[in-house]
């Protein structure tokens, strides 16, 4: 098969011919068929998000695909670099914390929450200590895994909304450079 192109309406450009082989078919009418019909359309789409990728993996950037939502969640993509894996447990639940700072130089915070037990005791739910161990009246259950993606413009904007700890981690790492250009 071969899918040629025209830019635009404009004759005195010359059209593009694509060879497409009989194996590589069933993808190019897939792909036809999901674009409504556009093949052109398909191709392009496909060729700039190919472009946008490896750009970004040869400026150092990785392709980071993070769960959010309550399990199982969606999937939600970008390219980052991570600056910081952090966790941290409460007296009620446990963070796991990733930071990456994107190719927009802009700062996405992943924050995932596992599944949890929840355990009271009394009729109010109320009792602690010993009591809450002998009591008739004892509720329990589990809270699903939930994770978030949000992203911050700067970093003053990220301090502001995660703990004090993890901002230190980021900044010590967020003011190296992306790029280091060596004279040798």
């Amino acid at each position: 098969m071969y899918v040629y192109f025209r830019h635009g309406y404009d004759r005195s450009v010359p059209n593009k011919t694509i060879y497409v082989s009989d194996a590589d078919l069933p993808v190019f009418q897939r792909a036809q068929e999901l674009t409504g019909g556009n093949l052109s359309a398909a191709i392009s789409r496909a060729l700039r998000r190919l472009v946008e990728v490896e750009e970004g993996r040869l400026a150092g950037f990785e392709e980071v695909t993070v769960r959010v939502g309550v399990a199982p969640g969606r999937l939600q993509r970008f390219q980052g670099v991570l600056l910081a894996d952090w966790n941290r447990s409460t007296g009620e639940s446990v963070e796991h914390y990733r930071v990456y700072r994107t190719r927009t130089g802009k700062f996405a915070v992943h924050t995932a929450r596992p599944e949890g037990f929840v355990w009271t005791a009394g009729t109010e739910g109320r009792l602690t200590g010993w009591r809450k161990h002998v009591s008739a009246d004892q509720q329990w259950g589990q809270t699903p895994a939930t994770a978030v993606l949000e992203v911050f413009a700067t970093f003053e904007e990220l301090r502001a909304a995660v703990p004090a700890e993890l901002a230190a981690l980021v900044e010590a790492h967020a003011t190296e450079p992306e790029v280091e250009d060596l004279d040798i």
